[in-house]
């Protein structure tokens, strides 16, 4: 394996050790219920991920240093003779005997490699699909050799993620990393068995189909740490959330038993008392002209039921309001990120 494949597997691996151990606990501590409000949080949480990848992505890109279409100063559309008029430009400013620089030498070396690269057009699709590395091994576009390769890095990073995403908790997270590593893999087969680069030279006049695919590697550590954040601060706990709606619902089936059997009794005591009154000898006046108790009547019980089914029914309402809303929300958010990104490549591809 060559120094840049070596380099990329350590900038790969030192990334998912930076992400999981540093990323993703700052993340969750912006995330901590009660912090921030919610929809702050989340802003906080996703800007927060997006500056420290595209930051860590820059410095990679510029340690990587320009390639072949930037040494030169031309484009991925500039043909064989503005390559080679560009080349000539430069060859007279780069070299040695015009040069003053200490490494005018391996300046000038790099251009006629670019330049010797770019004039060639099957060297410049090999470097177009697999980078400098695919160029110095001579590598060719092979279905078998790309779907095994292709097929080890996308089951590895998928065991990783599973492993990552175990739990309740993770399940909108595991959901949303899967739809991103299938995403990423149909983006990348797209684009290394494509005749041609499908990214507009508008869009990115310079990039490969190489850097395009190096770059989704390099930024899918963000996307799973960030996945997991947000997933388990979304989480919601429909099982719980059922659990006290039936907690309610029973409490409100007591109220209107107990209700009911007051209700009942009043009847019954009501009828005892007209027939007892109907005795001949009775006296329904109350003994020594003492005022009588208050009594329950079944009117007031069925009052005192409507007061308590009304109270009953408000906080059923609310809670299962609560529950359809969460609920929409957690397994719709996934839906909607698979449809965006379908837009986008859509757009991008077609």
């Amino acid at each position: 394996m060559g120094t840049d494949a070596q380099a990329d597997d350590l900038s790969g691996l030192t990334g998912f050790f930076f992400y999981v151990f540093i990323i993703h606990p700052c993340t969750a501590w912006i995330l901590r219920p009660g912090r921030f409000e919610r929809k702050r949080s989340i802003m906080y949480a996703i800007s927060f991920l997006a500056v420290v990848a595209t930051v860590k992505s820059f410095y990679e890109m510029q340690a990587r240093g320009p390639n072949y279409y930037s040494q030169l100063g031309v484009t991925r559309a500039s043909n064989p003779l503005e390559i080679k008029r560009a080349y000539k430009k430069l060859s007279l400013q780069l070299h040695p005997d015009k040069n003053p620089s200490p490494d005018a030498a391996d300046q000038f070396d790099a251009v006629k490699q670019a330049y010797d690269v770019l004039m060639d057009m099957e060297l410049r699709e090999v470097y177009n699909k697999f980078g400098k590395e695919g160029v110095d091994q001579n590598k060719r576009y092979n279905e078998t050799q790309f779907l095994i390769e292709t097929a080890v890095f996308y089951v590895t990073w998928g065991m990783l993620a599973f492993l990552l995403t175990m739990g309740k908790r993770a399940g909108d997270a595991r959901n949303w990393t899967f739809t991103g590593l299938v995403a990423m893999l149909v983006v990348e087969v797209a684009l290394i068995s494509s005749h041609s680069n499908p990214v507009p030279t508008w869009l990115a006049p310079t990039i490969t189909e190489f850097e395009i695919v190096w770059l989704m590697h390099s930024l899918f550590p963000a996307f799973m740490n960030g996945c997991r954040s947000l997933g388990a601060y979304l989480y919601v706990d429909v099982e719980a959330q059922t659990r006290q709606l039936l907690v309610a619902l029973q409490e409100q089936s007591k109220d209107i038993l107990l209700v009911l059997r007051d209700v009942q009794i009043a009847v019954h005591n009501v009828r005892t008392g007209a027939g007892a009154g109907a005795q001949p000898g009775t006296s329904s006046q109350p003994i020594g002209g003492a005022s009588s108790l208050p009594r329950a009547t079944p009117t007031g019980k069925i009052k005192e039921l409507q007061d308590r089914l009304q109270t009953s029914n408000t906080n059923v309402a609310a809670a299962v309001k609560s529950l359809k809303e969460e609920s929409s929300r957690s397994s719709t958010m996934g839906f909607y990120l698979m449809i965006l990104g379908y837009i986008v490549i859509s757009y991008m591809f077609s």
